[in-house]
């Protein structure tokens, strides 16, 4: 299957260096480009890409505005630095996870097709880092994820807090003295019941609901 890619950054090198790096990738077709998360937005929608790669800060509309205005798109964002309260924004709006502009182009190919794939960049013990860092930025839970919790049972409401402290499901099974196979099928019921596209949003929103406590482990 092809991986049709949208790539916004607004310094047109930094797009042309995307495009050859990904295109050269038999399995990756860059279907556009934007300058900015206006554009972006559209393109989008005109498009519907797999995935888009978005770089976080842009004239216009950043790409914290624009990945809220993608729900239902799989957005990996491009920064700078790996602690920047815009990463955190970026996680809370939707994103589903974030590589450094400096990475290799081999890890920026493995990044887009992890995302294509569904699952989440970045292991949850690297978002709880973040959200402990920016802990203090506003994050509003959706009133119908706080209505949905409540139809989590108790052992699927400690399978989230245990994947918001950062546990693996091979390490939540063990705390739990189940089989990892359980662990799975409570992790998807989670995700489901919350309508969450994958485990770093399940981080951010047991913080937002607070489920999890800055530091705690």
């Amino acid at each position: 299957m092809t991986i049709r890619l949208l790539v916004v950054d607004d310094q047109a090198m930094m797009r042309a260096g995307f495009r050859m790096i990904l295109e050269a990738q038999p399995d990756i077709r860059v279907v556009g480009e934007a300058p900015d998360g206006a554009a972006a937005v559209a393109e989008a929608q005109r498009l519907r890409p797999d995935v888009v790669l978005m770089d976080i800060r842009m004239p216009r509309l950043d790409g914290v505005e624009a990945t809220r205005r993608l729900s239902g798109l799989r957005v990996l964002i491009l920064t700078t630095f790996d602690l920047d309260e815009y990463v955190v924004a970026a996680l809370r709006a939707g994103a589903s996870g974030f590589l450094l502009k400096d990475a290799p182009p081999e890890e920026l190919v493995r990044a887009v097709r992890v995302v294509a794939a569904g699952d989440a960049l970045l292991a949850p013990s690297v978002t709880r880092r973040l959200l402990d860092r920016f802990a203090g930025l506003p994050g509003d839970a959706p009133a119908a994820a706080a209505r949905a919790l409540e139809r989590l049972t108790e052992r699927e409401r400690e399978v989230l807090g245990l994947i918001a402290r950062g546990l693996s499901n091979a390490e939540i099974a063990a705390h739990l003295v189940v089989t990892e196979a359980t662990v799975k099928t409570h992790v998807s019921h989670v995700l489901a019941k919350l309508d969450l596209r994958d485990r770093v949003q399940a981080v951010v929103l047991a913080y937002d609901l607070g489920l999890v406590r800055p530091g705690a482990r």
